[in-house]
């Protein structure tokens, strides 16, 4: 019978063999561990549980921008949504898809000591293929995958059904993943196009299709022949998701489900149950807004009347995190993050200035920052040739596919860096696996 580290060093083979020709990502690596991240059954149920939330909440962001658009009761909504963003874009977002809303949603979810931390609610995710294959390169090892071994592949299918798959330079980084997610739903069968460069086609090649587009709104410039399909689609000859509405791609709505002026309008378009979950997993957030309060007044759980004041707040009050909200090259990944108590008290100081500053064109989220819980869990460990135990924290990234009324789980990413570092995002001394249902 071979010896556990033996077994051990046949699972690292095993993932390590199953990657297909040139990657899932241009130029980035991560470690491997030969366990996917294991989920207690009462953690999955949560994340199935806010998939459903998610998809409420985003459907009531629609509605409250419409209502604001159109002159309601909180028409500063759609003004603040709307700032620093092309007339043309803010036009065609309130076109004939009104009811439309993104079909992917993928929360980033921090594993803390309490529960689970939303720090971002993302429309156009990277890791689909990566999930899917990890998923069914896991599964394959014996591991209980959520989502099934299948379930990405599968999920985006349903979703997306014979769409085709429209890759940016921008993104083209995602092209391998987006291209083996292709090649899978292919071989079983299932309704799929093609992935393809808007650089390699001509506008009028593109008529009568369906397409995902792999890019994002801020990015239109750089995406050849932009004007002619953002024309087809608005002419209705081609059909685009996620929807062209660049105020639903704002992290500025994880503010404002906090905003005192708006929480009977929350209580009134969303169940309880979903409103109770969503103040569970939503850290309490403001809108960097630099008006200025009335002499009685002061910016809510922060016991300040000015942003100057929270200029001198102590290291442990500056456990705050300050990220621009949306229509900006800086707003995916870890750029345009500023985590107040890893700043001296000048940074602090000067990334409050810079977000103030910045308001009329790129408004800027400042949430409570929630600290990662300490989780052990194998990695491989190349030198040793052996699996260690490394402390790390996780993040989780479901993946929900919305079809209907459901927001179906279908795979869970698990990012884990040392336990050292503060923003958990991918790198190269991070592991990137499946969860699992322990």
């Amino acid at each position: 019978m071979p010896s556990t580290s033996a077994m051990t060093l046949e699972r690292v083979r095993h993932v390590r063999d199953s990657m297909p020709e040139g990657g899932m990502f241009e130029g980035k690596e991560w470690r491997i561990s030969p366990e996917a991240f294991p989920l207690e059954e009462a953690q999955v149920r949560i994340i199935e549980a806010l998939g459903t939330a998610a998809l409420a909440f985003q459907r009531a962001c629609n509605r409250l921008y419409f209502e604001s658009a159109e002159g309601g009761s909180h028409a500063w909504v759609a003004r603040l949504l709307d700032q620093g963003k092309p007339e043309r874009m803010v036009a065609l977002g309130r076109k004939s898809w009104r009811e439309e809303v993104p079909r992917v949603i993928r929360p980033d979810l921090i594993l803390t000591e309490t529960g689970l931390s939303i720090t971002e609610l993302d429309n156009l995710p990277g890791g689909i293929g990566l999930t899917g294959w990890l998923g069914e390169t896991y599964a394959t090892l014996g591991e209980n995958i959520v989502g099934g071994a299948s379930g990405m592949v599968e999920g985006f299918a349903n979703a997306f059904p014979g769409y085709d798959i429209l890759v940016s330079r921008e993104s083209q980084g995602y092209q391998p993943e987006m291209e083996w997610l292709n090649a899978r739903m292919r071989a079983k069968g299932l309704p799929t196009g093609r992935v393809f460069n808007p650089w390699t086609v001509h506008a009028s090649q593109l008529a009568g299709l369906d397409i995902y587009r792999f890019f994002e709104l801020w990015d239109l410039d750089n995406v050849e022949h932009s004007a002619e399909i953002l024309a087809m689609a608005e002419r209705g000859e081609i059909r685009i998701s996620p929807p062209l509405k660049p105020f639903l791609e704002e992290k500025l709505w994880l503010g404002l489900f906090w905003s005192p002026a708006l929480q009977e309008w929350w209580e009134k378009n969303l169940s309880p149950e979903h409103l109770t979950l969503l103040k569970q997993c939503i850290p309490y957030g403001w809108v960097l807004d630099p008006v200025k309060l009335p002499l009685h007044a002061e910016w809510p759980r922060l016991g300040i009347h000015s942003w100057e004041e929270m200029k001198k707040f102590g290291n442990k009050e500056r456990e705050l995190v300050i990220k621009i909200s949306g229509w900006s090259e800086k707003s995916w990944g870890s750029r345009g993050v500023n985590i107040g108590h890893d700043l001296s008290t000048e940074g602090w100081a000067a990334a409050i200035d810079e977000a103030l500053a910045a308001f009329p064109t790129n408004p800027h989220l400042m949430q409570r920052f929630h600290r990662g819980r300490v989780i052990a869990h194998p990695v491989w460990d190349e030198a040793k040739q052996e699996a260690v135990m490394m402390q790390g924290r996780v993040r989780l990234c479901p993946y929900y596919f919305v079809q209907g009324d459901e927001a179906k789980l279908s795979g869970v990413l698990a990012t884990i860096v040392p336990a050292d570092k503060k923003i958990l995002h991918g790198m190269s001394d991070a592991m990137l696996v499946p969860c699992g249902v322990s």
